[in-house]
């Protein structure tokens, strides 16, 4: 474990191999489930407008019962924790992809890092990417290795028309890079990973993900996590996007806008995250 830990500091990301075993990966199949049969607001395509766009939704305000048996009774969250160096862990937030290639396949997961998104910062954080299917080496997410020690990049905007656009207006933050032009020149690792594997990755990783080839389903599950050592952070533009936003209809402010709105450096807390250890 003190291996798997500072490898996590070092490079950003870790593959754990057989981290849920069949009882797990049947948890992990009915929280997909839940997820997938009770949309939540934010719930819609990614690239939505492209041939090959993919479904995702995340971040449902209901949908802790039904996580609550994977992150616990499989010792997930205990491993986590362990790997991030974190007595306390708490779940930011859960989200589902469900990429099926057409006749074309999906569309890749353009590079990117999470992190810009949320008024999130600190050491423990992390991202634990978990496939109900089969994924090859060539198709799976790639990232590159050790770049969650900055800097952080203007966004990308996911717009399957221009995917050259920025979430953020420019020179607020260096340019995303363009990664694909010049693969040679980056650290690029990435696994084959087989149901029960589970990568976990820093957050602030640039990643991308390999389109899904057509007739081939990928279904997914990211979890994200905020230990002892997350402080709110100041983001431009008011701190937060939508693509990450808990949103309401009504009722108190969600919980991400409530950071954001919190000076830096505060402690990252709030009741509408739960604690999982």
């Amino acid at each position: 474990m003190t291996d798997l830990r500072s490898r996590f500091r070092a490079e950003g990301v870790v593959c754990l191999r057989g981290a849920l075993d069949r009882h797990g990966l049947a948890l992990a199949e009915d929280a997909f489930r839940w997820t997938l049969t009770h949309p939540g607001p934010s719930a819609g395509p990614v690239l939505g407008g492209a041939s090959g766009a993919f479904y995702q939704d995340h971040a449902n305000p209901k949908a802790f019962p039904a996580y609550r048996p994977l992150l616990i009774d499989t010792g997930l969250a205990d491993l986590v924790a362990k790997v991030i160096g974190s007595e306390g862990l708490w779940l930011l937030y859960e989200q589902i992809w469900l990429k099926e290639g057409d006749g074309e396949g999906a569309l890749p997961t353009p590079w990117h890092q999470d992190l810009p998104y949320i008024p999130l910062d600190g050491d423990a954080l992390a991202t634990l990417w978990i496939n109900l299917d089969p994924v090859a080496r060539a198709e799976s997410l790639e990232f590159v290795r050790g770049s969650h020690l900055g800097p952080l990049y203007n966004p990308t905007a996911f717009d399957a028309r221009n995917p050259s656009a920025a979430m953020f207006a420019a020179g607020t933050w260096p340019p995303l890079p363009d990664i694909e032009a010049a693969r040679n020149e980056w650290p690029i690792v990435s696994w084959s990973v087989e149901p029960g594997d589970v990568i976990l990755f820093h957050p602030a990783m640039l990643h991308g993900g390999a389109p899904t080839r057509a007739g081939v389903r990928r279904r997914t599950i990211s979890l994200r996590f905020f230990g002892d050592h997350a402080f709110c952070a100041e983001r431009p533009e008011q701190g937060i996007s939508p693509e990450d936003r808990l949103r309401r209809e009504d009722g108190p402010r969600d919980p991400m806008e409530e950071m954001a709105l919190r000076p830096p450096g505060s402690p990252f807390r709030h009741p509408g995250f739960h604690r999982l250890r």
